[in-house]
């Protein structure tokens, strides 16, 4: 089942429930960056998350509360994480 809307909602399959964890950018986190980047948005401007779970990943917070808030959380750690640390792979060859 594809939730795309515009081409602005990851489709159901689009998705992990726990992006990769660990120290080093993902071709994961690649593929995801926009989605990243929407997630830090939404953060930085008080969004209720259980909007932005049901918008970003199709996942409905009334039927699906615990993985909504467990994808929704995961995924915005993540997102956070490339701010201060992932961001520097995908610049890295730039900043030499």
């Amino acid at each position: 089942m594809d939730t795309s809307v515009a081409g602005d909602v990851v489709t159901i399959e689009d998705f992990l429930d726990q992006p990769p964890g660990g120290a080093a950018l993902t071709a994961y986190d690649r593929a995801h960056l926009k989605l990243y980047l929407r997630l830090l948005d939404a953060d930085a401007e008080g969004a209720d998350w259980k909007a932005v779970v049901e918008a970003l990943f199709g996942i409905c917070p009334e039927s699906e509360p615990e993985r909504a808030a467990r994808v929704h959380t995961a995924h915005l750690a993540r997102a956070k994480w490339m701010t201060t640390s992932g961001y520097c792979e995908l610049l890295g060859p730039r900043l030499h």
